[in-house]
């Protein structure tokens, strides 16, 4: 159980590092902004509280205090999330033999939870179905997961 949690960590940080640089890329070579993570700390800090669905959009709920680094720390705790759900479906040997498929599938897999959970929780619906470009949000969604399935595999390379 140790070996689960210590190797979830390590493959979440540096799969979930991974994409924090994809970003940083996207914003320089193409000007995208990176992700609104004091955003995303809004909607983890209403969890609790029993606020699920901000329907009029994230942006136009009361700003939360520390909600930049509870979106910071959040992005990571799924990060590592994520990599222990492949960890419990391929096992912690994994790591030591690790395979780009399984890691694929997880990205894959876990886009869902940003399209059926946390987007219509910010109030941009379904698949970003009410943001300003749903076609590209979607896309980078998904390209994003690629990059944190590469992370996964190339943490697994490292640390194995």
């Amino acid at each position: 159980m140790l070996a689960l949690f210590y190797f979830s960590v390590l493959l979440g940080v540096g799969a979930t590092a991974l994409l924090d640089l994809w970003a940083l890329l996207l914003k320089a070579l193409f000007k995208l902004p990176t992700p609104p993570w004091h955003l995303v700390g809004r909607w983890f800090a209403g969890l609790p509280s029993g606020q699920f669905v901000h329907r009029a959009g994230i942006g136009n709920s009361p700003e939360v205090p520390g909600e930049l680094a509870i979106g910071w720390a959040m992005h990571y705790v799924v990060g590592i999330i994520f990599a222990a759900a492949l960890l419990l479906v391929w096992g912690v040997g994994w790591v030591f033999l690790p395979s780009f498929v399984p890691a694929l599938i997880v990205g894959l897999v876990t886009v869902g939870a940003g399209w059926f959970i946390l987007q219509p929780g910010m109030g941009v619906g379904v698949a970003c179905s009410r943001a300003p470009n749903p076609n590209l949000a979607r896309g980078l969604n998904i390209v994003g997961h690629v990059v944190f399935a590469i992370g996964l595999y190339g943490t697994a390379l490292l640390i194995g």
